[in-house]
């Protein structure tokens, strides 16, 4: 098939993620070939003058570029609806360069307070390192948004879902206020995954992924990705990743490759699961709180049903009796594992509040929604009536 963007928006999403951006070697393989080399080679001196001058099309070091790392890139930004994407080592990676990428000192940065621990730290706690202010709100609440942003406002960041209460932003109500100020937002979308939420078609100017997650889904390799117009790459996040080279390694773009071919059979099985598994949740006693994107019992359901056309693979929940009662229901779990990851096709549970958020004080933590007894449950490729048994003796313990 054509790589034109034109192309690509004639198919459907699942034809895109099986076909899009492949490039052919001249020994015309079907598997896209994985190019394992540091550097490129040229016919003469000129055209090496000319491919640094982005006069001649090409690559020239794996740190810029590399053919199978352009494939995942063409892919995605096919799937994703975007002009263009770049990939990243690691999904903080991909955050820190969409951010940085875009502010200098004397900036102003206004984020969700309900962010994944490493979100957080690049924007509480990184960027005024570098005469970048930053301020943090209660992202549900749109009027704190309006209240937070100054003239010297570059950047409004978020998740939706967060990490780990599952808490939903209004994205268009959010972009609309960016556009207002002149500003950008950021939309970190791992949660929902590009299935399940299109924060570009809801005015965001770039989107997010730690590709480690879904995208890869079977726990085997690192990545992100930065996904927004050709502009906005260009101006906020070519330079800085050529200069500070977090580059994706081509093996890794490789795997997630062929990971993009199964990503909508995973997904949906997974959030078929994941919401067989909630209403069983939803009826257990020691239970003082359940939160899923699917049920209609979410805080934002509303929201919900305007941005997102399925629900995420995690459930937040809580269980009475805090730390102590979360524990032994996590070392009580035999077939679901104890795990800081996501998205992946083992089912995998955490207590946020000793792991992705422990380095916050109590305080902190209580304002993000991070309770002592808060749960984040990932649902894998289980059959869901196995889960449900596990996590039934596993409640028992409690």
């Amino acid at each position: 098939m054509s790589n034109s963007p034109e192309a690509a928006r004639a198919l459907h999403p699942e034809t895109r993620l099986v076909h899009a951006g492949t490039m052919r070697s001249q020994f015309g393989e079907t598997s896209e070939a994985l190019f394992l080399t540091q550097g490129h080679v040229y016919d003469s001196a000129e055209q090496c003058e000319a491919r640094f001058l982005n006069k001649d099309p090409g690559f020239q070091y794996a740190r810029f570029s590399n053919p199978t790392v352009a494939m995942l890139e063409q892919r995605m930004a096919a799937f994703e609806g975007s002009e263009a994407c770049r990939a990243t080592a690691t999904g903080m990676a991909a955050v820190t360069a969409a951010v940085m990428g875009q502010v200098q000192a004397g900036d102003h940065v206004v984020a969700a307070r309900a962010l994944f621990g490493s979100c957080r730290y690049v924007v509480e706690e990184h960027l005024p390192r570098y005469g970048v202010d930053s301020t943090l709100v209660d992202g549900t609440d749109l009027a704190a948004w309006r209240a937070a942003i100054r003239p010297n406002t570059k950047v409004l960041f978020l998740e939706s879902p967060s990490n780990p209460t599952l808490e939903v932003i209004d994205i268009a109500a959010v972009a609309a206020l960016a556009k207002e100020a002149g500003a950008t937002l950021v939309v970190d979308n791992v949660f929902a995954t590009p299935l399940f939420q299109r924060p570009l078609e809801l005015g965001a100017d770039c989107v997010v992924y730690s590709a480690t997650k879904h995208i890869d889904g079977q726990g085997r390799c690192l990545g992100g990705l930065i996904l927004a117009s050709e502009a906005f790459i260009t101006t906020h996040v070519q330079t800085f990743l050529r200069q500070t080279g977090p580059a994706l390694s081509p093996f890794n773009a490789w795997v997630m490759l062929k990971a993009l071919e199964t990503l909508p059979l995973r997904i949906e099985r997974q959030a078929r699961s994941a919401a067989q598994v909630a209403d069983w949740l939803a009826g257990q006693s020691q239970l003082t709180r359940l939160i899923f994107p699917g049920r209609a019992d979410h805080p934002q359901a509303a929201i919900i049903a305007r941005q997102m056309s399925g629900p995420s693979t995690l459930i937040a929940f809580e269980v009475a009796g805090g730390k102590e009662a979360a524990f032994r229901l996590l070392n009580a779990v035999k077939l679901i594992r104890i795990s800081n990851n996501l998205g992946d096709a083992k089912s995998l549970i955490v207590h946020p509040a000793t792991t992705t958020h422990q380095r916050f004080a109590a305080e902190i933590r209580a304002a993000m929604g991070v309770t002592e007894g808060m749960i984040r449950l990932s649902i894998g490729l289980e059959h869901p009536d196995d889960l449900i048994a596990d996590l039934a003796q596993a409640l028992a313990a409690i």
